[in-house]
């Protein structure tokens, strides 16, 4: 009998100290696949599979293709944690970049949201629907675009007025819209990585004129 892992498993507990959100963050460091997020005394621990990571790592490649190819700069953060002792909010995203702010953090090899720009887009994976709402956390440190995949679709969502609305188009990643990152994503299951690669390319130069 095989078992199949879920996308992800999550933890939550409650009326934990920052002190006690920095230890464990310390503790876990070396622990690949985990993301640790903390709202205000609330602490979800989450542990990723391949189900998970592929589509995350999927629409990162996604970002790192169109960037390129509209000739924007760009530095992926991966999943650092940022953190705001005075808010006591922190996260992993499964992925982030600087894009429009870029130069501010090049060359850096640690940021801080109290001096640094947060990401301007933060990429979610969340199929199995997390029990921590993250987007209150997101627009409390100024994350300016969220993408967001349920297993099903890609949706993007602009910080306006300190609320998430949902965009078609990117307005960090122009051209690319929902929808066509939707379409990517269900293509990159079926087809060989180069011809999706060629694809992906063929499209952005098309649209981008």
């Amino acid at each position: 009998m095989t078992t199949i892992a879920p996308p992800e498993e999550r933890v939550v507990l409650r009326n934990v100290s920052w002190e006690t959100y920095e230890r464990l963050l310390a503790e876990s460091i070396e622990s690949v696949g985990t993301r640790f997020t903390y709202d205000e005394g609330v602490l979800e621990i989450m542990v990723v599979y391949i189900g998970h990571e592929d589509p995350n790592r999927t629409l990162a490649q996604l970002v790192e293709i169109v960037a390129e190819e509209t000739d924007r700069d760009l530095r992926r953060a991966g999943s650092t944690t940022f953190k705001r002792k005075d808010l006591a909010k922190g996260f992993e995203p499964d992925s982030c970049f600087y894009i429009g702010h870029a130069d501010q953090v090049r060359g850096k090899a640690e940021l801080d949201l109290m001096k640094d720009p947060p990401p301007d887009l933060v990429i979610e994976v969340d199929i199995t629907r997390s029990s921590l709402n993250r987007f209150p956390i997101f627009a409390a440190v100024g994350v300016p675009e969220v993408w967001r995949f349920d297993g099903d679709r890609v949706t993007m969502y602009r910080l306006e007025g300190g609320r998430y609305s949902p965009i078609e188009t990117s307005l960090v990643l122009a051209p690319l819209t929902a929808s066509q990152s939707t379409i990517f994503l269900d293509d990159s299951r079926k087809q060989q990585k180069p011809v999706w690669l060629r694809r992906v390319r063929e499209w952005v130069k098309t649209v981008a004129g």
